[in-house]
């Protein structure tokens, strides 16, 4: 039976039997394929099996990944479920605990201070950042910079560059004594202004940071989302009377919505789990139960955990906060998801 001689093709399953019925014109074949006692299940476990024996080459070369995704990510993460449950220092004999170390977070005012310091964090950043990689990327598509190409390598520079090396000329530019920023103020007759030493001041230091750099990675994302926008809808728009601002509203903004659904989620999970940025930028991380600079205020939840495992040896409260971060993150993601389609 040839693929163009079929117009209607049915499959029939049946107690293990599968029927393949073709035209009325032609003769319909039936094969009766015997199953083991186990039904359908241990048919499909058998061609499971077939398929791997049959292409064991392709199966040896990908089995390095999904070995070394076992050992280093999946059996770690569950494994530091398991932790959460125990009280461990990472040393002694595991004790459990139960939901103890779950319940303490809601009582222990580091952990909520941490909390809200990474929403403000992340507020101060997030916003203004994809407000101004919008506006460049739609720079960008317009035509009205010349060299595009220069300033979209110049725009993502930043997020190929090593974090560490970044925060360090970001603690020369806002030093309290002897920073560019200050520099720059006093040339002007101002104060100089202790950057590291107030804890707004040192929040929205870190959230300069982080908008410095991965504005440009989300947009050269907005700009391919703005560059698969057909042009016959401007054309169109403009040939009916359209400015440039109905345009923006009614046609831009639409087409790029789940592109800018994408950037939201993708920016409250990274923006939750600031580390290198805070640590890097404030002062007395190397103390043993001090941290998060001046009043706390660069204290993340991600420096707190680090903090807590591997400076106080708290293994199993650091998995209990891991799992709450988790947590916060995918509730946070999924409502930015449903105000995002909802305003849309």
């Amino acid at each position: 039976m040839m693929p163009w001689q079929l117009r209607s093709l049915n499959w029939k399953r049946n107690k293990g039997t599968i029927t393949l019925n073709g035209d009325k014109n032609m003769t319909s074949k039936t094969k009766q394929i015997s199953g083991t006692p186990g039904g359908s299940g241990s048919f499909k476990k058998h061609s499971l099996l077939s398929e791997i024996a049959k292409n064991k080459t392709v199966y040896l070369l990908i089995s390095p990944f999904f070995i070394i995704f076992v050992v280093f990510i999946l059996f770690p993460v569950c494994y530091s479920l398991f932790v959460s449950f125990t009280k461990w220092d990472g040393i002694g004999e595991m004790e459990f605990v139960g939901l103890k170390q779950y319940a303490f977070l809601f009582k222990d005012k580091e952990f909520l201070k941490a909390f809200g310091n990474t929403i403000i964090i992340w507020l101060m950043s997030t916003i203004p950042m994809l407000a101004i990689s919008f506006i460049v990327a739609f720079l960008l598509n317009s035509g009205a910079i010349k060299y595009p190409h220069i300033f979209k390598t110049v725009f993502f520079l930043p997020n190929v560059t090593s974090i560490v090396a970044i925060a360090i000329i970001f603690s020369t530019i806002f030093g309290n004594h002897y920073g560019i920023l200050n520099f720059i103020i006093s040339m002007f007759g101002g104060e100089p202004v202790a950057w590291l030493k107030e804890p707004r001041l040192l929040q929205f230091s870190i959230a300069t940071l982080v908008m410095w750099r991965w504005m440009g990675y989300n947009a050269v994302i907005y700009l391919a989302g703005l560059q698969r926008i057909p042009q016959d809808l401007y054309e169109a728009a403009a040939i009916d009377g359209a400015n440039m601002r109905t345009m923006f509203r009614k046609i831009t903004m639409p087409l790029m919505n789940p592109i800018i659904i994408f950037t939201v989620i993708t920016t409250t999970i990274g923006g939750l789990q600031i580390f290198a940025e805070a640590q890097m930028l404030v002062e007395g991380t190397s103390s043993r139960g001090g941290g998060g600079g001046a009043g706390g205020g660069g204290l993340t939840m991600v420096f707190y955990l680090y903090r807590l495992a591997f400076i106080n040896n708290q293994y199993s409260y650091a998995c209990a906060v891991s799992w709450a971060l988790f947590v916060i993150i995918a509730c946070l993601s999924l409502l930015s998801w449903i105000l995002m389609r909802r305003k849309n």
